[in-house]
């Protein structure tokens, strides 16, 4: 006996349906169909697409009427089973559920094509899930290609930094090994050449030391041997005429070719500079300006070393003598003159002025360093030379050649005057001399008179 809640349940009989929902079998000629059908009208809008909710009563434009929600099972005698739950009438009686049946059929459909869908969605994602794997796999390949290339390319930097190390060490080496046979060739040379003096010079054998002993005890002998030690011994050895000669300077081991002036106030003079045609570029290096570069027979700086060699083994004076460009001679005398070590950047130290030109070397110039353009110092070059600069200069024999004398900067595009430069001769840094001569010679010296 069933409870009546205002819903009146119906059985009903094996019609003439012909499928059923939960296993889609077919009948020959009929289905048998038990209906239990508790109506209510909450769970049934609930069940029901929202299209059938909405409104009360047959949808527009479907022909359908709005029934409840229904659900099946398959019973153990092979029967399906149906229930339904079906809203009230108007007249407070329980519908006709074969008006519905176009509602279930259509809510069937639904259900099969969700069905489907879900089949099909899974069968989607089964595929994703595949190509996902298969993309993890590739990475994974590439990670790992990635991996190896880096660590044969890391493999490649090491070997390429071995490589550029060992040529390093190599070029080192050659470099040492240049270094080596060259300083093997000039003692090869100096060997060759001191062979060569003491072979024409047989009284000159004795070290450095024993001669400079000796000038010591007996300084007569210093200006009167066969070994000279500047131009002013070889004027004392008989030699007046001006030209290229050996001399062995006593600081030194080694002989030098100088250019000795036997005809200028009484001769013995030893020429370090001249200057007399632009035939030679004095814009030199540091090196040069040490060794000596130049001809003896034109154009030539004696070289610092030299200069210093030989103004350290006495006191010694210094000339220059000037030129213009109107074939004007004038010179300057210098008592004192001698120029350091390297070490010392052939510091220089003149003083003693007298001449027929006003002073522009010493009163500026004293005591002030050697530089040259490759040395770092601006105003050596700003001036194109080598030379004592002092903030920059008032005398510039080791300047640009300038023929015919005035220059500007204008027409050189330069920063500032660097021309062979004797500032109060012209009173002008403008002006480039025509000829210069510097040379030296010992402060004792004295010039036999002609008979």
């Amino acid at each position: 006996m069933m409870r009546r809640t205002g819903l009146s349940p119906r059985t009903i009989l094996p019609g003439p349906m012909e499928v059923c929902p939960s296993t889609g079998s077919t009948r020959a000629g009929l289905l048998s169909l038990i209906l239990v059908a508790t109506l209510s009208s909450p769970s049934l809008q609930k069940s029901l697409p929202a299209a059938y909710r909405d409104h009360e009563g047959p949808q527009e434009g479907t022909g359908l009427i709005q029934c409840g929600e229904y659900s099946n099972q398959v019973l153990p005698n092979g029967r399906c089973k149906i229930v339904a739950t079906l809203p009230q009438g108007d007249e407070q009686r329980c519908p006709d559920m074969f008006r519905c049946t176009d509602e279930v059929s259509y809510w069937l459909h639904e259900n099969e094509e969700r069905k489907q869908q879900v089949l099909e969605l899974r069968e989607l994602i089964s595929e994703l899930q595949e190509e996902l794997r298969n993309h993890r796999h590739h990475i994974k390949a590439l990670e790992l290609q990635h991996e190896e290339a880096a660590s044969q390319n890391h493999s490649l930097v090491q070997r390429v930094q071995d490589l550029e190390h060992r040529y390093s060490e190599a070029s080192t080496l050659q470099h040492i090994q240049a270094t080596l046979l060259y300083d093997m060739q000039a003692q090869i040379n100096n060997i060759s050449v001191l062979t060569d003096w003491a072979w024409r010079n047989p009284t000159c054998l004795g070290p450095a030391e024993m001669r400079l002993q000796e000038e010591m005890h007996h300084p007569e002998v210093k200006n009167a041997r066969n070994c000279p030690i500047d131009c002013a011994s070889v004027y004392y050895n008989g030699l007046r005429r001006s030209g290229i000669y050996s001399i062995m300077p006593s600081v030194s081991g080694m002989p030098v070719e100088v250019l000795c002036e036997m005809d200028t106030e009484g001769g013995g003079w030893t020429v370090i500079q001249r200057r007399q045609d632009g035939s030679v570029d004095f814009n030199r290096t540091w090196n040069e300006y040490k060794e000596g570069f130049g001809d003896l027979n034109g154009e030539f700086w004696l070289g610092n070393e030299n200069i210093h060699k030989m103004t350290n083994q006495g006191d010694y004076s210094l000339r220059i003598d000037l030129e213009d460009w109107n074939n004007k001679h004038k010179h300057a005398f210098y008592q004192v003159f001698s120029i350091e070590d390297e070490a010392n950047y052939y510091r220089l130290h003149v003083d003693g002025f007298s001449g027929t030109v006003e002073d522009s070397f010493a009163w500026y110039h004293n005591k002030r360093s050697f530089s040259t353009p490759d040395s770092g110092n601006i105003c050596a070059e700003i001036s194109h030379g080598g030379w004592w600069y002092h903030q920059c200069f008032f005398s510039n024999l080791n300047g640009v050649y300038y023929k015919g004398g005035r220059y500007s900067i204008k027409n050189r595009k330069v920063l500032g005057p660097d021309g062979i430069v004797w500032y109060s001769w012209k009173d002008t840094d403008y002006y480039s001399l025509r000829k210069v001569v510097m040379m030296i010679r010992p402060r004792t010296f004295r010039p036999h008179l002609s008979p």
